[in-house]
């Protein structure tokens, strides 16, 4: 990595309004979110951005896991119980906490985004929106190392304090 590569700035865009103001047993993916809506608001000047994104069903959101301290290279990850490697995991304490939610637009109003199925935590700081387009972003995978099987599991499963502060 060269000396540039290491002063990356990122600025949010805006911030997240949702009904998750706890950690401990919010949903840990849109699809354990389904239904429940939010608000992503972005700062005013940004708002032309926006334009044409209610053509849209669905947006991917990038967001900075601001309540994360620290990171464990090794973790117990939400649907298992056995230790796997932080970059096989979506577990919010990372080298670089960025998190990734896919979800669906209802309104796109000046400069704000409501959206449903959120999984996002109150007040968390947005990087960037991009449109969701199938044709590009659809993959057809056919390997979920540990995950394969725990599809279903993703709807129950709520978070708890295990990455709230560094695990001892």
């Amino acid at each position: 990595m060269s000396e540039t590569d290491s002063n990356i700035v990122f600025s949010p865009i805006g911030f997240v309004e949702s009904p998750h103001v706890k950690l401990e047993g919010m949903p840990i993916q849109p699809r354990g979110a389904k239904g429940i809506q939010g608000r992503l608001i972005l700062d005013p000047e940004l708002a032309q951005g926006l334009h044409d994104l209610d053509g849209f069903s669905h947006i991917i959101v990038l967001y900075y896991f601001h309540k994360s301290e620290g990171y464990d290279l090794l973790v117990k990850p939400f649907l298992d119980t056995a230790t796997h490697g932080v970059f096989a995991t979506r577990a919010p304490r990372r080298p670089n906490p960025l998190g990734l939610s896919i979800l669906r637009v209802i309104d796109v109003t000046d400069n704000i985004v409501t959206v449903e199925d959120i999984d996002i935590h109150n007040g968390t700081p947005i990087i960037d929106i991009k449109p969701y387009v199938a044709a590009f972003d659809d993959c057809k995978a056919d390997c979920f190392g540990w995950m394969d099987g725990k599809k279903e599991e993703v709807r129950e499963a709520r978070s708890d304090s295990r990455f709230v502060s560094p695990q001892e």
